[in-house]
């Protein structure tokens, strides 16, 4: 299963950059300016910037509670983008 979200943000790339340092005291990350990657341990989460939206998708393992691993995401993103937040997250 994958799920994706495209937040309407100008702010994406900020906001990759952020959430992958955060993590990347706990986690193994990989990211630069325009994508990210995060090895969490319900599943990996790729991130991808472009001008107009940040694209989140998740790819939750087998024994993940879904809703959380959507929750937390969201919730640390949200963080970083307080000045906009709440994020709108519709995943698919």
């Amino acid at each position: 299963m994958t799920l994706t979200a495209t937040v309407p943000t100008t702010y994406g790339s900020r906001y990759i950059q952020q959430l992958c340092k955060h993590w990347s005291h706990k986690f193994e990350t990989n990211f630069d300016p325009n994508q990210g990657e995060i090895s969490f341990p319900m599943g990996p989460i790729r991130l991808e910037a472009n001008p107009q939206a940040l694209v989140v998708v998740l790819e939750p393992n087998a024994d993940a509670d879904v809703e959380r691993f959507k929750q937390v995401v969201a919730d640390h993103l949200d963080r970083f983008a307080f000045r906009e937040a709440p994020l709108p997250f519709d995943w698919k």
